[in-house]
């Protein structure tokens, strides 16, 4: 066995020892006193308005996870750029065929009005 596993475990549970103690010591030592301060709301130095429940519209996060797919694609797409020249003909047919797929996904979210800011 390499020594280097070696060191990496010990760092590794030399982390989790610190984590742990670390946590014990701070729940040992803070104040458990329970105030009105401590309990209300903090909303950068300011008094809260209304409540903190409020519901968002579904829009918002479907556009989230448009925008996170979209963002993923993109490394794939780099990545098939950069090995371009050694794929060959078949390489090229697989990409038009994903990005076909993801312009069909686009066209649905669009003819879904996913895309309209709300």
């Amino acid at each position: 066995m390499s020594l280097g596993y070696l060191y990496a475990g010990i760092l590794l549970a030399a982390g989790f020892v610190f984590a742990i103690l670390a946590t014990v010591v701070s729940n040992l030592l803070s104040p458990h006193k329970k105030t009105k301060e401590k309990a209300q709301t903090y909303e950068s130095g300011e008094a809260p308005i209304g409540s903190a429940w409020v519901q968002y519209p579904l829009g918002f996060y479907i556009f989230a996870l448009l925008f996170v797919a979209f963002d993923v694609d993109i490394v794939f797409l780099i990545s098939w750029a950069v090995i371009f020249k050694h794929l060959g003909i078949f390489g090229f047919v697989e990409i038009l065929f994903f990005i076909l797929v993801l312009a069909l996904g686009l066209v649905y979210a669009w003819r879904k009005g996913v895309t309209r800011w709300i």
